[in-house]
């Protein structure tokens, strides 16, 4: 499909730079069958769902994964920035590296923090060992397993959006804003946004109303925030994320939906897993590995019946994700709507409540 089709106008103001401040006070859209449109608030959430409907969470935790460092060729230095987005091995990272044009394959970036609290050791080294395409590079560190956790922990910051960095410095705030209350498998360099609207208290009032709740894990990478530089869906290409399901949430999902209730994934992370996880049939079995999806408009939808999910930007593979479960035309018309009404956009921004067009 062409790219055109999913690009709309998005008026700068509506990029939210800070969530909404009580989580639930976030507003939602409800899109029905036939895109019918309701104005509500995350604190409404708990209207839409059913008994014995099941809420599918990302459990992933997001890492201070930017890290800041010099590249030093004699008395010339390069001032390096570098996205850790995949982990491929105790010591390697893949990374999205920039400038990468001042990096060839065997040179070292010296990576640390400017914090007196730290000592002369916090810092991390990283051989540049391979050099892909938009700046990305596999670096092998010199620390390893929970010793390289330890150091990205200390020296690294959290990796917000590019839209939101490129207007504000990150700070204390967002290292509880930009996580979910629920966040337990560290590994992510995004978060799952959509969870970012639950609080406890709000995942217990479901609960009250017989509404399940399961976990399951995809660590969001970087890539997940490229641009779509191609004219044609056909010639982008999806960078891999990895996950797990465990056996028995599995089946306790494939219970749900035999008995006729449904599966709401909170996030576009929670969907995709899922989908990737589900076989033709629709059946679902503990699953663990690396997955590229990419759901374009035509997809035929294997498990998940609702998902929960924030406004995503024009031309993006999470737009052409939700015109795919709900509709290119409905869900032009609801964004079209939540312009005009004042949604907030983005990872920090308002939400939506969307039910699967058959």
């Amino acid at each position: 499909m062409q790219v055109d089709l999913f690009d709309f106008e998005l008026p700068e103001k509506q990029i939210a730079l800070r969530p909404a401040v009580p989580r639930e006070s976030a507003r939602l859209l409800h899109v029905g069958k036939g895109g019918v449109l309701e104005d509500l608030h995350v604190r409404d959430l708990p209207s839409l769902l059913k008994k014995g409907d099941a809420l599918v969470f990302n459990d992933t935790k997001v890492i201070k994964a930017q890290l800041q460092g010099e590249r030093r060729r004699g008395a010339a230095i390069a001032h390096i920035g570098a996205t850790l987005h995949k982990r491929v091995s105790p010591n390697e990272w893949l990374a999205f590296v920039r400038p990468a044009k001042r990096l060839k394959i065997g040179e070292t970036i010296v990576f640390n923090k400017q914090d007196r609290s730290l000592g002369d050791n916090d810092k991390l080294v990283a051989t540049v060992r391979e050099k892909g395409e938009n700046g990305e590079m596999l670096l092998e560190f010199d620390k390893s397993g929970v010793e390289l956790d330890r150091e990205i922990a200390l020296i690294g910051h959290m990796p917000l959006p590019p839209y939101i960095a490129l207007k504000r410095g990150e700070d204390k705030r967002d290292e509880t804003d930009y996580q979910t209350v629920y966040a337990r498998e560290e590994g992510a360099v995004a978060a799952p946004t959509a969870g970012l609207h639950f609080t406890k208290d709000l995942m217990q009032q479901i609960k009250d109303r017989g509404v399940e709740e399961y976990f399951v894990t995809l660590h969001v990478g970087a890539g997940t925030f490229l641009p779509v530089k191609v004219d044609d869906t056909k010639d982008h290409k999806m960078h891999s994320e990895i996950g797990h399901i465990d056996q028995q949430t599995a089946e306790a999902l494939m219970a749900v939906k035999k008995r006729g209730n449904r599966v709401i994934a909170v996030g576009t992370t929670a969907m995709r897993l899922l989908e990737s996880a589900a076989d033709e049939n629709g059946q679902l079995d503990a699953w663990a590995g690396s997955t590229d999806i990419f759901i374009t408009p035509g997809y035929h939808f294997r498990f998940v019946d609702c998902l929960m999910t924030n406004f995503h930007l024009p031309r993006s593979t999470l737009f052409m994700l939700v015109s795919a479960f709900s509709g290119l035309d409905e869900m032009k018309h609801a964004y079209q709507h939540a312009i005009e009404t004042g949604y907030r956009f983005y990872s920090y921004g308002d939400t939506s409540f969307l039910e699967r067009k058959d």
